[in-house]
């Protein structure tokens, strides 16, 4: 049976701004189709800095009736280039938000975060678009697998969105299933595939087009503990392999404790906690 993805990598090309934006709705967002929007310039990191984040005086609340609800408030931290960074905090206390904001999928309400040079808050939604196309890898607690789709069609996903040949963008795809040990999947659609599978397919997907920056908000979060750990263990190697620099909100403080610093997010407040007093 002829593959869904041809069909749709065909019409695409005809009507890219219809057909593939709607079949890719659900993580459009996530995957930023680049070539799909207006051109503008590149907003690719510059690489002077030692640091790749940098955050000062960040503030997000909501406005819930008559009242306002104040997730965190004056938050200021920066991540090292290169640095695995682990970010602990009980549910609710707004790890999500704060990862949504660094990856341009959220606005603060004060304050301002920078990636490289970048003023995020300055950006139009173009351009946010642009900077997680190119710059940003995303992987959630959920894996957002497109269950027409094969782990190859998965994988490739992004390139497609940004307009690379089919063929290049299979390649790719087979290779990075190859990275994290599922080349034998390739042709398997997610509900063909264990909770592990599925969020080592997501973790290719976030790593194909050479991001500087993964985001991973709980990427173990729905796995037993013995599957956690291999993912976990593959998230640090390929976080190493590919000179990523990563920031992994998490409930497991044992992951925490191999990160290189662990920041805790706490009554709207964040603060640097030692590995050490992180509980094992």
């Amino acid at each position: 049976m002829a593959s869904p993805m041809l069909g749709f990598c065909d019409e695409g090309r005809k009507n890219p701004s219809s057909a593939l934006i709607e079949v890719v709705k659900p993580v459009a967002c996530l995957l930023a189709p680049a070539k799909l929007l207006p051109e503008r310039p590149c907003l690719h990191l510059k690489t002077e800095q030692p640091e790749i984040i940098r955050v000062e005086g960040l503030t997000k609340s909501f406005r819930s009736g008559a009242s306002e609800l104040v997730v965190f408030d004056n938050l200021s931290f920066q991540v090292r280039r290169g640095e695995l960074l682990a970010i602990v905090g009980a549910s609710g206390a707004g790890k999500s938000t704060l990862l949504h904001i660094l990856g341009a999928l959220d606005q603060p309400s004060g304050g301002e975060a920078y990636c490289g040079e970048l003023r995020l808050r300055s950006l139009s939604p173009a351009q946010a678009a642009d900077f997680r196309n190119r710059e940003i890898g995303f992987v959630w607690q959920f894996h957002y697998l497109l269950p027409e789709f094969t782990a190859e069609e998965n994988v490739a996903m992004p390139l497609l969105l940004r307009g690379a040949a089919q063929a290049d963008a299979r390649k790719q795809a087979l290779q990075w299933l190859e990275k994290v040990g599922l080349a034998g999947r390739a042709t398997h659609r997610s509900g063909e595939l264990s909770g592990g599978e599925q969020q080592r397919i997501a973790l290719a997907r976030a790593l194909i087009t050479r991001p500087r920056l993964l985001l991973a908000d709980e990427p173990t979060g729905d796995l037993d503990g013995r599957t956690a750990q291999a993912v976990f263990e593959l998230l640090a190697q390929l976080h190493s392999q590919q000179g990523l620099t990563s920031v992994v909100a998490t409930h497991n403080m044992a992951f925490a404790r191999r990160c290189d610093r662990a920041l805790r997010l706490e009554q709207g407040k964040i603060q640097e906690v030692a590995l050490q007093a992180l509980p094992a």
